[in-house]
């Protein structure tokens, strides 16, 4: 696969599929672009998908170093270089969102239209998960990540659909890459620059997401000028994969909307 070279050298793997205009999909926390695998042909038909591996992640370079979702999002802009791509569209889930706000309000010349899925604006104004999602994530083993499913899935969907899950995180993700990743997301704070994206903006969330709390989809978008607001009801983190039938022609018909109109 081609690699991207960031600013300090850092190699980011990246895979580029499909045709029409171009959507960049980002992805959670310690995750890799394997997050997209059970919906990313969803995109196909109009659109090309952008998709990497996070430095710490799958077949980027690992540094031991401070990550940041403001430096993730430098990273993005690399890859975009690499490839020769001015705009794109721009989806972010969960700590991806974190990367795209960054993005809309650095780098407001290459996006199309920003989506904001399951995210939150961090910093004192981001609504934080509940102390008993918390104690159960911390658990060891198979009922820490048995937690971590639930959070992601109704009970309904994992009876039929017993795995593997590509969103619990990328298995070969070394310890030091690990905790870089979830000290970038826990110091994430994009509040004052919100007010800045001029994007169009459409920020979806889970109604039931206990993970990153369904509050933080009205915060987002109370502050980002014009954005739109959908929840989908009943659906948990991962309401993209689970919920596809509707939250993906609700996330199409949007970038159709602004597939060709200035960012």
């Amino acid at each position: 696969m081609p690699h991207a070279k960031s600013a300090d050298g850092t190699r980011i793997a990246y895979w580029s599929q499909g045709d029409g205009t171009p959507v960049v999909l980002l992805a959670g926390q310690a995750n890799s672009h394997h997050w997209w695998d059970g919906v990313r042909a969803d995109f196909h038909a109009a659109h090309r998908t952008i998709t990497f591996d996070y430095r710490g992640t799958g077949e980027s370079d690992k540094p031991d170093e401070p990550y940041s979702t403001e430096g993730f999002a430098r990273d993005v802009i690399a890859v975009l270089d690499d490839l020769g791509v001015d705009r794109a569209h721009v989806y972010g889930t969960s700590m991806g969102g974190r990367v795209a706000q960054w993005i809309a309000a650095r780098h407001p010349q290459r996006i199309r239209a920003l989506i904001l899925g399951c995210t939150s604006p961090g910093g004192p104004h981001g609504v934080e998960r509940g102390n008993d999602v918390r104690r159960s994530l911390a658990r060891p083993g198979p009922a820490g990540r048995q937690a971590l499913l639930e959070l992601m899935y109704t009970p309904t969907w994992l009876a039929t659909h017993p795995g593997p899950h590509n969103t619990l995180g990328d298995p070969s993700m070394p310890l030091h890459a690990r905790r870089r990743h979830l000290a970038a997301s826990n110091q994430h704070n994009t509040w004052d620059v919100l007010p800045d994206i001029c994007a169009p903006t459409l920020v979806v969330h889970g109604s039931d997401d206990l993970l990153n709390p369904a509050a933080n989809a009205a915060r987002l978008a109370g502050r980002i000028p014009g954005a739109r607001l959908e929840l989908t009801p009943g659906a948990r983190h991962a309401y993209f994969e689970e919920f596809r039938a509707t939250a993906g022609p609700l996330v199409l018909d949007f970038l159709e909307e602004h597939d060709h109109g200035s960012a």
